[in-house]
């Protein structure tokens, strides 16, 4: 389940690349606040703290800003491509008991049948989700699945209140034997008839 964090923003005045530059120099990212019917709002946030935040997927924060405090969604977030520092975040104004849909990672968990591998085919799940009880993650158990077992988006357990965006028959994971193994087990056969 997502937690809350609480940010406060400061109101942007000035726009244009250097004007971002001179926000990010003082430790602030500049950042915009859409959803609900209403004008992009174009803010400031401290950068520490939210880099913090968006280390997790679907991250939820508290805004606090113009003597009013707002639920928003972590939408987007731009980063500089070589150095990795946040360059632009998009925030969605979210209000509590509603919908949004969101991109959840998949997480496999358990062993498959010895000499199996277990390949995940699909990273993220698309879920329409109550907006302030975003899974961290959705969890797919492979323990003791034998070659030629498949985990189809349709069959993996949600979290309360979730339903699935994605066709329930799209791959998740399945389970292979290495072809390396496969090809030693039929030279091992094939020699144990040659005797």
């Amino acid at each position: 389940m997502s937690e809350t964090n609480k940010l406060v923003a400061s109101p942007r005045e000035s726009f244009g690349k250097g004007a971002a530059r001179k926000l990010r120099a003082a430790g602030q990212t500049p950042a915009v606040v859409y959803g609900h019917g209403g004008d992009p709002v174009h803010i400031a946030l401290e950068t520490h703290p939210l880099s913090l935040i968006i280390r997790h997927a679907n991250a939820l924060i508290e805004l606090e800003g113009n003597g009013k405090k707002q639920l928003v969604l972590v939408k987007d977030v731009q980063r500089d491509p070589v150095r990795q520092i946040i360059e632009h975040v998009d925030l969605l104004v979210v209000k509590k008991g509603e919908t949004v849909d969101v991109e959840v990672p998949v997480h496999v968990e358990g062993e498959s049948f010895p000499g199996t591998n277990a390949l995940q085919e699909l990273n993220t799940l698309r879920l329409s989700v109550p907006a302030t009880s975003i899974p961290e993650n959705v969890v797919v158990n492979v323990e003791g699945l034998e070659e030629g077992s498949q985990v189809l988006a349709g069959a993996i357990e949600l979290p309360k209140g979730a339903s699935l965006l994605d066709p329930e028959d799209q791959l998740v994971v399945h389970v292979v034997v290495p072809r390396g193994a496969a090809a030693d087990d039929e030279e091992a056969a094939e020699e144990t008839e040659a005797e």
